[in-house]
């Protein structure tokens, strides 16, 4: 039996948990890891490093970021032991721009019998703000009050990958469109 490791990936605010969870949700059983689920470990690091909670941070990019995705990717991986579905949900921000890391998790990938899908979510950056805003996380509290050095340093364009999946999310039409034509590979 083929297995899928769905990795759905975009600037926070742009819709990945929602579209993660839908996909969970029309897929048959799927395991279903968020990265944002490791926060509460990080925030204990920015503790114990007297640091301020900034996940845009200079000491995040530094001491957390990748240990993070290396966590729940490691996660992820013993999940696909035992299901044929596993979707993650994280930003892959600079992940999803090297090709260099792409060829080699798929590679990694051979070795459990599955298919790298790499799900892109589209969303304008004004629709992203308002997201932030509304759900009010900690998480976002740098972003929202240094909005437009935020959005100068962050990539909201498409990563240039050929086997990519776009998930346009700012419009309801758009987002149901696309998801259908995801569960078509699937």
């Amino acid at each position: 039996m083929k297995k899928y490791f769905i990795l759905v990936g975009s600037p926070p605010g742009c819709g990945k948990t929602y579209i993660s969870m839908e996909l969970a949700r029309l897929l048959n059983n799927p395991v279903y890891l968020d990265k944002d689920s490791i926060i509460p470990l990080s925030k204990m690091v920015f503790k114990a490093g007297k640091e301020p909670y900034n996940r845009s941070s200079e000491f995040f990019e530094e001491y957390l970021r990748d240990a993070e995705y290396e966590a729940i990717l490691q996660v992820a991986f013993e999940c696909l032991l035992f299901n044929q579905h596993v979707i993650l949900n994280a930003p892959f921000s600079k992940e999803f721009r090297s090709r260099q890391y792409i060829n080699s998790l798929k590679d990694k990938l051979k070795t459990y019998d599955a298919n790298l899908i790499p799900v892109w979510v589209e969303c304008d950056p004004d629709i992203s703000h308002k997201r932030m805003i509304e759900r009010n996380s900690d998480r976002d509290t740098w972003k929202l009050s240094n909005w437009d050095e935020y959005v100068r340093n962050e990539n909201f364009s498409l990563p240039n990958l050929d086997e990519l999946y776009v998930v346009h999310n700012s419009d309801s039409e758009s987002f149901k469109f696309d998801l259908k034509e995801l569960l078509k590979i699937l």
